[in-house]
């Protein structure tokens, strides 16, 4: 597994306090979310994935639905081609989970409903990408780009 040290850019989020626990605001969804480990590396990606990698907001979907043996999951984003069909699965961890063989595995498996041709494994420290070749998972050290989606599809027309 090709692990990288991706530079995400700080963000600025909106975020509230009640009681003892901070909200923060999620642009995608245009509400607040409890500020857990976990979702403070979702918003640094999804702030990745519009500034660095191009993609709109309608473009990404957050806790997309995943039925695995009747049970159902959520992958933690599904990036949608110009066609709303699944491009790229994201999962993401808090920065002490480290990304590995289980975290791979997990995300291999709602990929295995979703159908998306590139999965992230992130903790927001360690980044590991894979693209989908003839059914095999081969890393890649870079993250797809929203114009390669229009590439893709002006030249399959």
């Amino acid at each position: 597994m090709l692990l990288s040290d991706i530079k995400y850019q700080p963000i600025r989020p909106r975020a509230k306090k009640s009681g003892d626990t901070t909200y923060i605001w999620d642009d995608v969804r245009k509400c607040y979310l409890v500020l857990t480990p976990e979702e403070w590396v979702r918003q640094h990606i999804i702030a990745h994935l519009r500034s660095e990698c191009g993609f709109e907001a309608q473009t990404i979907v957050e806790e997309y639905p995943v039925s695995l043996n009747g049970t159902a999951q959520r992958a933690d984003i599904v990036v949608l081609d110009n066609l709303a069909q699944p491009y790229l699965l994201v999962e993401c961890k808090a920065m002490e989970v480290a990304i590995d063989e289980a975290v791979f595995a997990q995300a291999v498996r709602y990929n295995s409903v979703v159908k998306a041709r590139f999965i992230v494994l992130t903790n927001g420290i360690k980044t590991a990408i894979f693209e989908v070749c003839e059914g095999e998972y081969r890393a890649i050290d870079h993250y797809p780009l929203a114009k390669d989606l229009t590439q893709n599809l002006e030249e399959a027309e």
